[in-house]
């Protein structure tokens, strides 16, 4: 026999009790979760089923009852910048539109409640009947009509177009386009017409409130700016009367003005200093006259009559003709004497011209002096005036000082008043450009509806109940149940896994006991196989068989464990301290007439109380006569004492025990065994019922050898804990 004692670990254990190597565990680990999940969909199929079928039902009856709705679509653009038909600016900055909440801006006003109001007016819809048929806000209740108002009873005009607004903005859908500027604009009604014509008109109106908000936005600054022009423009008036006023009591009269690149009014000249400058020229004429009269004056009167006399047309004349008569002379008296009468004429002749010549330059000498006085009054008097002129030149310089600075408030006051009259202008004629919302795609009128859609309807129909039937199954599988399958033993309950039996449902148990080749016996051998390595020593000498409740199979369990123990050559004895209930006598067809009460009342002898069975060295001792207090005779030392009889007669012995909960009879047998085995019916008792049971038995100290789970169904052996392979193979070689 191998000697070893397991460690009450309930991870360290596989499902025959044998420790599990770190290669097991981690196959455990990664055991496929999806087939745990299909055992779920198995045990519940038919619950799924239902949920699912009832979901169809539901959309299909949904969609068949649900009013056909029409939606039409109109696309519009969204521009971040509209094209200019002006070159002016706007009181807004261009980079306002490029901002990233540019069209979560657009997206936002196209669901505006004042452009639900705006459509609600342009189509008159609070008094159109059919858009309120249409959208089922006149099929009785607060839109019914009464009598002649077309208002029902307590609803005034504000309320229904509140309502209708409320309608629009929840019909209405607003869908960009991805990766574009492109924006879907829907409506959707029991009337295609409808659905067209308020989509058509919602982005109308869109694109006609854009524009109103744009000329509106100018209105504050235009407004500023006409109170600001009205006052420069008085300010303006007075600046440049108070010049002129100023001007004309200085006798400052400018000629000609000139504005420099600053917008400066500069003057250049005034009548005065235009006077001066023509007198100044005048002046220099005169003086320079006067400078070349005295200059002939101070010559010379030869020299000068020389000159003046080459200047003078007589002289000239004069001289020309007597250099003629002078040439004649010269050849008369070549061939003649001076008497002669021909020479003696042009001699006289000579001196008559000589006589004219003489007195001629005398008259041109006289002259001299004339005019060099008239130069010389002439520079006087232009002197005085010039002096004259530069005094009134002075005195208006003087002057003019203030006179500047009434030009350059004025200059000021103009500038001001000229930039201002421009914005004003830019801003009255900003808002003339194109729209940055353009139609795209008008609505058409839809010529089928857009909703129910049956397959949709009936695809969710099939994920809603799809979902309802895993929360419904996952709620299910939550609930404190039943051990449902041999992996939960050492999970929920902390305890090794001695083995599990299947349910035999109406096949006769004594009779597959019997069979050493039935699954049942083959269950229980494979209980005793990890029994005997639950000690250090084998198989436990005494043993005690307990459950949470009755009907768990815990006696059958007892009288097959003891079966099995009886054919590898044991000598076991079997006592039913169910004192309360007996029921091993009546499943090994015994008398009950004597038993364990008797001794335990003070009956020594034993034997005599010990009958045998068909099985194999099993040999029982049935409860006896029922006794008035079970519990006081088992708290006694009589039961201790017969456990240490009994041993020195059998190899193993074994105490059918009352259940736990509710009774004090099995913690006070667990005192006199080396241990307890736990019988757990699958989806039987509550894990909580069950963990209360084994809370008893570790209060009391008692070991636990491990649990055996009984009256498993087939679909909960399939995972991991079956018998069709391994029984079937044993039925098919003796068939063999």
């Amino acid at each position: 026999m191998l000697d070893v004692r397991l460690p009450n670990n309930p991870t360290s254990l596989t499902q025959g009790g044998w420790p599990e190597t770190p290669h097991q565990s981690e196959s455990k680990l990664a055991a496929p979760i999806l087939l745990q999940y299909w055992q779920l969909v198995l045990r519940w199929k038919w619950i799924i089923a239902a949920i699912i079928a009832s979901s169809l039902v539901v959309g299909l009856v949904l969609t068949l009852l649900t009013t056909p709705k029409y939606t039409a679509n109109s696309r519009i653009e969204i521009s971040r910048e509209a094209d200019k038909v002006t070159k002016v600016e706007s009181v807004t900055t261009a980079d306002s539109s490029r901002d990233l909440e540019f069209y979560q801006t657009q997206y936002s006003l196209l669901q505006a409640r004042t452009l639900a109001e705006r459509v609600s007016r342009q189509l008159h819809l609070s008094s159109n009947k059919e858009f309120l048929t249409a959208t089922g806000l006149a099929k009785g209740g607060p839109f019914a009509d009464q009598g002649s108002t077309g208002l029902p009873i307590g609803m005034t005009p504000q309320k229904r177009e509140e309502k209708i607004i409320q309608t629009l903005l929840k019909n209405i859908a607003i869908s960009p386009v991805r990766g574009s500027s492109l924006v879907d604009v829907s409506y959707t009604s029991t009337s295609p017409v409808f659905s067209s014509e308020i989509a058509d008109a919602w982005v109308q109106q869109f694109i006609a409130t854009s524009m109103d908000r744009r000329f509106a936005s100018t209105a504050d600054a235009r407004k500023f700016l006409e109170g600001r022009l009205n006052d420069l423009r008085v300010h303006l008036e007075q600046s440049e009367t108070a010049a002129v006023n100023f001007a004309a009591a200085n006798n400052i009269v400018p000629i000609s003005r000139t504005v420099s690149a600053d917008g400066k009014t500069q003057t250049e000249r005034t009548i005065v200093s235009s006077d001066l400058d023509a007198l100044n020229s005048e002046l220099s004429k005169a003086t320079a006259d006067r400078i070349a009269a005295e200059s002939k004056a101070a010559r010379g009167s030869s020299d000068g009559a020389t000159q003046q006399a080459l200047g003078d047309p007589a002289l000239g004349t004069l001289r020309q003709k007597r250099a003629e008569v002078a040439a004649d002379y010269a050849k008369m008296l070549v061939q003649f004497e001076p008497g002669y009468p021909a020479a003696h004429a042009l001699n006289e002749q000579l001196r008559v011209l000589d006589a004219n010549i003489a007195r001629e330059e005398q008259r041109v000498s006289g002259s001299r002096s004339g005019e060099y006085r008239e130069a010389l009054a002439r520079e006087q008097a232009l002197k005085q005036k010039v002096a004259g002129l530069t005094a009134q030149l002075d005195q208006q310089q003087r002057s003019s000082i203030q006179y500047n600075i009434y030009l350059r408030e004025a200059d000021t006051t103009r500038q001001l008043y000229d930039s201002l009259l421009q914005r004003y202008k830019e801003v009255g004629v900003a808002g003339v450009g194109s729209n940055n919302i353009a139609i795209v795609d008008p609505a058409k009128v839809p010529d089928k509806p857009s909703s129910p859609n049956l397959a949709l309807n009936l695809a969710l129909a099939l994920l809603a109940g799809l979902g309802l039937a895993a929360a419904t199954v996952f709620a299910l599988d939550q609930i404190d149940e039943g051990l449902r399958e041999p992996g939960e033993v050492s999970r929920l309950l902390r305890i090794p896994l001695l083995g599990s039996v299947p349910d035999v449902e109406d096949k006769d148990l004594a009779l597959m006991l019997a069979d050493a080749k039935s699954i049942v016996s083959e269950a229980y051998l494979s209980i005793r196989s990890n029994l005997a390595f639950s000690t250090d020593h084998g198989v436990p000498r005494t043993m005690m068989l307990t459950s949470t409740r009755p009907a768990e199979g815990k006696t059958t369990s007892a009288i097959a464990i003891a079966t099995v123990l009886g054919r590898t050559g044991k000598r076991v004895l079997l006592i039913d301290a169910d004192m309360r209930n007996p029921s091993v006598h009546g499943l090994l067809n015994l008398k009950n007439a004597t038993g364990l009460s008797n001794y335990l009342a003070g009956d020594n002898d034993w034997p005599s109380l010990v009958g045998q069975t068909s099985a194999k060295g099993v040999s029982v001792m049935t409860a006896g006569p029922t006794p008035p207090s079970a519990a006081e005779l088992l708290s006694s030392d009589r039961m201790q004492a017969l456990i240490e009889l009994v041993r020195e007669h059998f190899d193993h012995v074994m105490i059918d025990s009352p259940p736990i909960l509710g009774l004090a009879d099995a913690p006070l047998l667990s005192r006199v065994v080396e241990g307890c085995i736990f019988v757990v019916e699958a989806e039987g008792v509550a894990v909580r019922g069950l963990r209360g049971a084994l809370g008893r038995l570790h209060d009391v100290q008692s070991h636990v050898f491990g649990a055996v789970i009984t009256k498993l169904k087939q679909r909960q052996s399939s995972y991991g804990y079956g018998y069709g392979y391994g029984y079937g193979y044993g039925k098919s070689q003796a068939g063999d």
